[in-house]
C-alpha cells in the first residue's frame, strides 16, 4: 500500500468489535479501512463453540462467526489491510497511523486491537513455544492426541481450553494459583463433571522442562512451599491478556492496566479517537459486548465526522 492514503475512518483490529464497527462505518458510506496484523476475527476464532451470542440457540463455531462478520463487512464495502500499527501521530484534527505498510491518514480512528496472551515468564517457556508450550487449544489441541497435558489458569479461557483439550488429550490437569476458579459457574460445572480433567489448586509453574519437546513442569504450592514435578507432553498458558496499546501511551489516556479509558460513546479524551471491545477499560470481554462497542463507536465516529 502506498503511503499517505486517506480515509474517513480507520479501524485498528479485526475482532468482533472492529468488524462490527466496519459494518456500520461502511453502511454509512464512510470511506473506511480496517487494519489487522493477524488472523481476522480476533480471539473468538479460537472458540470451538460460542454459546452465549444471541441468535444461535445451539451455539456457533467461533471461526464461522468471525468469517460471517467479515463477509458482511466486505459486502458493504469495507476495505481491509494486513499490517501492524506501530504509531499514531496527531496534527490538529489529522491523524496519521504509522504501519508496517506505510503511513495512513484518517479523520477518525476506532481502536479495537484487542489483547495478547500474557506469558508465564518462567524458564523454558520461550524455548519450548511450539514444541509443547501453546496458547490456543483449538489451534493446537490436535497435536496432543492420547497424551497428558496441562492448562495454567482459572478463568473462562482456561476452562474453555481444558474442555476443548479433552477431545484429544488422555488427561488434562488445570493448574491454578488460587483455591477457587474465576470462571463462570456453568463452565465450572462442566469442567468438574469431566472425568478427564483434574485440578491442582494453590499451585504455580516455576519452570518448563524437556528435551526436544516438553516433558515436565516444575511446580510449587504457594501455601505450603512444597515443590513437585508433573509429567506432561504439553502446557497451554491462559493466565490473562495484555491490551495492545503500547503505541498509544502518549496519545490517549490509559488505565493502569493499559486499557483505554472511554465514555459511554466510546470516545477517548482525544476528539476523533474511539475505542471498542476488549481493549477498552472495564470491558467484560464478551463477543456480544464487543459487537455493541463497535456499533456505538462507529455511530459516534460518524457523528464526529459530520460535526455533530
Amino acid at each position: 500500500m502506498a503511503t499517505k492514503q486517506a480515509y474517513d475512518v480507520v479501524i485498528i483490529g479485526g475482532g468482533p468489535a472492529g468488524l462490527t464497527a466496519g459494518i456500520y462505518a461502511a453502511r454509512a458510506r464512510l470511506k473506511s479501512l480496517l487494519i489487522e496484523k493477524g488472523a481476522m476475527g480476533g480471539w473468538v476464532i479460537n472458540a470451538g463453540v460460542v454459546e452465549n451470542y444471541p441468535g444461535f440457540p445451539d451455539g456457533i463455531n467461533g471461526l464461522e462467526l468471525a468469517d460471517a462478520m467479515q463477509q458482511q463487512a466486505v459486502k458493504f464495502g469495507l476495505k481491509m489491510l494486513t499490517a501492524e500499527v506501530t504509531g499514531l501521530e496527531l496534527k490538529g484534527e489529522r491523524k496519521t497511523l504509522k504501519t508496517s505498510e506505510g503511513d495512513i491518514m484518517a479523520r477518525a480512528v476506532i481502536v479495537a486491537g484487542g489483547s495478547d496472551r500474557v506469558k508465564l515468564g518462567v524458564p523454558g517457556e520461550e524455548e519450548f513455544t511450539g514444541r509443547g508450550v501453546a496458547y490456543c487449544a483449538v489451534c493446537d489441541g490436535y497435536f496432543y492426541r492420547g497424551v497428558p497435558v496441562a492448562v495454567v489458569g482459572g478463568g473462562n479461557a482456561a476452562l474453555n481450553e481444558a474442555l476443548e483439550l479433552t477431545k484429544f488429550a488422555s488427561k488434562v490437569t488445570v493448574i491454578h494459583r488460587r483455591d477457587e476458579l474465576r470462571a463462570t459457574k456453568i463452565l465450572q460445572e462442566r469442567a468438574f463433571a469431566e472425568p478427564k480433567i483434574r485440578f491442582l489448586w494453590n499451585t504455580v509453574v516455576e519452570a518448563i522442562e524437556g528435551e526436544d519437546t516438553v516433558k515436565r513442569l516444575r511446580l510449587k504450592n504457594v501455601q505450603t512451599g512444597d515443590k513437585s514435578t508433573l509429567d506432561i507432553s504439553g502446557v497451554f498458558v491462559t493466565v490473562g491478556f495484555k491490551p495492545n496499546t503500547g503505541y498509544l501511551k502518549n496519545v490517549v489516556t490509559l488505565a493502569d492496566d493499559g486499557t483505554i479509558i472511554t465514555n459511554e460513546k466510546m470516545e477517548t479524551d482525544v476528539p476523533g479517537i474511539f475505542a471498542a471491545g476488549d481493549i477498552r477499560s472495564s470491558s467484560i470481554r464478551q463477543v456480544a459486548a464487543a459487537v455493541g462497542d463497535g456499533a456505538v463507536a462507529a455511530i459516534y465516529a460518524e457523528h464526529y465526522l459530520a460535526g455533530k
